[in-house]
Formats: C-alpha cells, sequence, structure tokens
C-alpha cells in the first residue's frame, strides 16, 4: 500500500461519504455533456451555456453529494468564484483535455494547459484527477505512460494535493471484440497494479465485470482504495455494479452520466426540475449501494 500524507489523508476525507466511501458525481466532460443536451440548438451549445449547465449541475445535484469533479477549462474556477460551490462540497479538478493522442497504436491523454498540481491548488481544488490510457499487456514499469504517473504523483505530493489516477483500457485496432473482452478482467487488475507500482495512492477503475474480477481488482490494488466508475451505462445496471464491486473490496464510486444524461438541457429551468427529480434520486441511491 502506498502510503497517504496528512494532506493526501484530508483530501480522501474530502470526498467521502460520512461512512468513509468515496462517492463523487463527475461532471468534467465537455463535449460529452453537450451531447446530452438533446433539445440544443442548431447551433450548438457555447462555451458560456455548458458553464451554466455544470453550474446547474453543482447546484442542483453535486452540492448534495461529497464532491463533485470539473474541468479547468469550462467550469472553474467560475462555480468557486461566485459561490456556486457549497462550502462542504469537496472540489476534485480535472487535469486531463477531452481526447487522446496515439503514438505507435497506443493511446496517450494530454493535460489541459497550464494545469498544474499547483494550478489545482489555485482553483480551489481539494483534489486533482488525471485519466492514463493503458494496455499494461504491452506497457510495463518503464514505459512513457508509467513514467507519466510516477512524475504526476510526485509533483501532487510535493504540493500536498491528492491525486486520483484514472485508467481506461481500449481496444486495439488489430484486436477483435471476442479477444478484447476475454482479455478486458485481467486489463483492469494489471492496469491498477501498474498504476500502484508507480505510487499511485488512489485509483479509479472501469468495472471489471464480475465479483471475481472485481476481487481480483482489488488484490492487485494492494490496498490502495479503488472507486467504480460509471462508463455511460444506466443508473440501474450501475448501482448493482457499485454493490458488487464494494461487496468485493472497491471503497467508492464516481459516477457521471449515469446520473444526469437524461437531466441535462438548453434551460436552466427544466434543468432543474430534471437534476431535482430524476438525478438526485439516483444519487440518494448510489449513495446507499456505496455505504451499504
Amino acid at each position: 500500500m502506498n502510503a497517504l500524507t496528512t494532506p493526501e489523508r484530508r483530501g480522501l476525507a474530502t470526498i467521502s461519504t460520512p461512512a468513509g466511501r468515496m462517492l463523487i458525481v463527475a461532471a468534467d466532460q465537455r463535449n460529452g455533456m453537450k451531447a446530452a443536451m438533446k433539445d440544443a440548438p442548431e447551433a450548438g451549445i457555447s462555451a458560456g451555456e455548458l458553464a451554466q449547465a455544470k453550474a446547474d449541475l453543482v447546484r442542483f445535484l453535486a452540492n448534495r453529494a461529497p464532491a463533485i469533479l470539473l474541468d479547468a477549462e469550462v467550469a472553474l474556477p467560475g462555480v468557486v468564484d461566485d459561490g456556486t460551490l457549497a462550502r462542504d462540497t469537496g472540489l476534485v479538478v480535472g487535469m486531463d483535455a477531452s481526447g487522446y493522442e496515439t503514438v505507435e497504436g497506443l493511446r496517450h491523454t494530454r493535460y489541459v494547459d497550464g494545469v498544474t498540481a499547483r494550478r489545482v491548488r489555485d482553483l480551489g481544488g481539494d483534489v486533482a484527477k488525471m485519466l492514463f490510457y493503458t494496455r499494461p499487456d504491452r506497457q510495463g514499469p518503464e514505459s512513457l505512460v508509467a513514467q507519466q504517473i510516477r512524475d504526476l504523483v510526485r509533483e501532487c505530493a510535493d504540493e500536498g494535493v491528492l491525486l486520483i489516477v484514472e485508467l481506461l483500457t481500449y481496444q486495439l485496432d488489430d484486436e477483435s471484440d471476442e479477444a478484447y473482452a476475454a482479455a478486458f478482467p485481467k486489463l483492469v487488475a494489471d492496469g491498477a497494479r501498474l498504476a500502484v507500482e508507480c505510487g499511485a495512492k488512489v485509483l479509479k477503475l472501469q468495472y471489471p465485470g464480475s465479483a471475481e474480477a472485481c476481487a481480483a481488482v482489488t488484490e492487485a490494488a494492494d490496498g490502495v482504495p479503488w472507486a467504480v466508475l460509471s462508463a455511460g451505462v444506466d443508473h440501474e445496471t450501475f448501482v448493482g455494479q457499485v454493490k458488487v464491486a464494494v461487496d468485493n473490496g472497491a471503497a467508492g464510486a464516481m459516477a457521471g452520466r449515469s446520473l444526469w444524461k437524461d437531466s441535462l438541457s438548453i434551460s436552466h429551468d427544466i434543468r432543474g426540475r430534471q437534476l431535482t427529480e430524476r438525478a438526485l434520486p439516483r444519487l440518494r441511491e448510489l449513495e446507499a449501494a456505496v455505504d451499504a
């Protein structure tokens, strides 16, 4: 287990329920959030309109959760500076930019320009989050992604910021659907093992597919807490996944589209009503599953 420093322990506490389980509303999406607003005009959604939608998501949903994950390109520092974010809601700042680059057939994420561990603090963040694409069957401890994880863990620790290392595995261009499906649970577990070897102290991972696979991930994480991400599945499916994951060692959940994907609108009034009537009850159900 990679030991937490005192500031990192405080960071973990800010994103956890009173029972000590991580529960974060994920709202750092940009293009994905625009796509969820089905009533958007043909001209599209401006950065200002997206910022307003994110503010409403904070106002009507995330302020009832332990923490929210937001981006530094659209949402921040606005919701902090104008007081929309509640004082007792933890703030996780996403450091990754949208999309990825491909180098020799492998995916690599990019940082949002200028977003460092220090910038996370300047934006009012309690915790940082960075996404790394991994194929641990092709990337070992000496790989570029492993070095990037080590470097960022060290940078955040030096700044007193807890870093959540998010891992996404993916299908290779020349890999069949059947081969990827068979490899997927082990890829998730081996990715967790690689990240922990590189110093990761908190993990955000895909649901590996079964109770047995979740137990394997917990073993690979070697005491490092991991939270399962929703990956766009529907709410009922995700609640079931969270229950299985928590029963087999997961330490919480980070949910985005499963909570709010059918509650967003270009209209502030409609957003407020749908987030309150649809998304908030889902958050309560998810909290119960996390703390069960």
